[in-house]
């Protein structure tokens, strides 16, 4: 096996070979002249396929990002064909040895566009770009044929504590496998959690509870096995570990309170996405349960994180926890000499002709619940079953129907009045009194 310095040699005598003339210079310049050409193709290719799927419409989001990917990349594809198949000809009428670059660098262009394509199935842009580049690196080196004395060299590269040995080699091998392991359990539990959200007989909480149950299995079973695939020991850190459990336990007591309350809060079914909840001044409906807090989405579109620790201490109104039903009250008051026989009627027959207002099983109805100062008051009661489509506006549209229906029938709603009485003799009186 060659050391560090016999490499460095190999790479000094090949810099001196390429620029002393001969066939590796050749074939240096051919590459170089290819990679040119290849770079041209790529800028003309790109441009007849983005013009090729603008006329025609009708793409899909993966035809569309399968599209992008391979324009970016036309130009190593270009180059992979071009040399792959000039090197097929050049090893037909000449030495095998004066093809000899030209053939690596189609090996290496081909290996790059496949891994390229192939790291696009790890959603994370950071560690794609980790898997991606570490990748490309490895494959140059396996084909120059350097790889083995390139590990040896990072596996020396170690800290070592007591029989714990970790080195660089070990470092970037457990980024790829652990990478790699992380994408094969993204795409099972992609699969899973959409088999599970279309299954109608799971409720919407529990899909949500087994759907994060799967991730945390597949991801923690990805996790420790590609550890121990790279021949790490966890034993040694169990010590180190079991301190860091202790202090994060008491640093993270909100954050660890709120996973233990979302898992309550998934398996009592207090609360599931869709429901209409209030939480102090927070009405909306539930958008997604998340982890560590609750997505509830208002009628203005602001969307509040609710820690589910709240949630479980708290008060909350469940608008929709057993059923849709959800009763409104609207208070009114008509004057002294207006029938309240028909105010009650004409009520109930406004409510009942406004959309959304529930007129089976659930009836309006109206009561007497008072006699004020000035009017005779009234309770107008209603049921409707979408609260996710507001409660302000289903109100006002009542409010309105009793309006119409009151101006139509002469019923009058009185209001306050004052009324200011000027008394010229107390107020001569009071003036002599002052100027007295």
């Amino acid at each position: 096996m060659m050391s560090v310095d016999e490499i460095w040699f190999l790479f000094i005598s090949f810099i001196e070979s390429v620029l002393t003339p001969g066939w590796r210079q050749n074939q240096v310049l051919i590459v170089i002249g290819l990679a040119v050409a290849c770079y041209c193709l790529h800028i003309v290719s790109g441009r007849m396929i983005e013009n090729r799927v603008r006329a025609r419409e009708g793409w899909s989001k993966l035809q569309l990002r399968m599209i992008v990917q391979v324009k970016r990349r036309m130009g190593l594809i270009w180059f992979a064909v071009l040399a792959g198949g000039l090197y097929m000809i050049m090893q037909q009428i000449t030495w095998p040895s004066r093809s000899y670059f030209i053939g690596l660098a189609a090996t290496l262009a081909a290996a790059w566009t496949g891994i390229g394509y192939a790291t696009r199935l790890v959603r994370n842009r950071t560690m794609r770009r980790l898997v991606t580049w570490a990748l490309w690196i490895y494959v140059t080196l396996y084909f120059v044929g350097v790889s083995d004395e390139v590990s040896t060299f990072l596996d020396d590269l170690a800290l070592e504590v007591g029989e714990f040995r970790f080195s660089v080699l070990m470092l970037i091998t457990a980024a790829v496998v652990i990478g790699a392991l992380f994408t094969m359990a993204r795409v099972v539990s992609g699969v899973t959690a959409s088999r599970i959200r279309s299954n109608e007989d799971i409720s919407p909480s529990m899909q949500v509870l087994t759907v994060k149950a799967v991730q945390t299995i597949l991801y923690g079973c990805a996790f420790f096995i590609g550890i121990k695939a790279v021949g790490i020991d966890l034993t040694g850190l169990a010590v180190l570990s079991g301190a860091i459990g202790v202090g994060l336990g008491f640093g993270l007591q909100k954050v660890v309170s709120n996973l233990v309350s979302g898992v309550i809060i998934l398996l009592d079914k207090s609360i599931k996405p869709g429901d209409v909840i209030s939480l102090g001044e927070t009405f909306g409906w539930i958008n997604a349960l998340g982890a560590r807090y609750v997505s509830v989405v208002t009628r203005d579109g602001r969307e509040y994180l609710i820690p589910n620790e709240d949630l479980i201490t708290g008060q909350v109104v469940n608008w929709s926890h057993s059923n849709d039903f959800v009763r409104l009250d609207i208070f009114f008051g008509t004057s002294y000499g207006c029938d309240p026989h028909l105010v009650r009627k004409l009520a109930i027959e406004a409510a009942t002709d406004v959309d959304r207002v529930l007129s089976h099983p659930k009836l309006p109805v109206c009561h007497i619940v008072g006699f004020g100062d000035s009017s005779v008051d009234y309770i107008l009661r209603f049921w409707i079953k979408d609260p996710t489509g507001g409660l302000t506006n289903i109100r006002g549209n009542v409010y309105l129907a009793l309006w119409d229906i009151f101006k139509e029938h002469d019923i009058s709603i009185p209001f306050p009045q004052r009324e200011v009485r000027m008394l010229e003799d107390a107020a001569d009186s009071g003036f002599h009194g002052a100027s007295r």
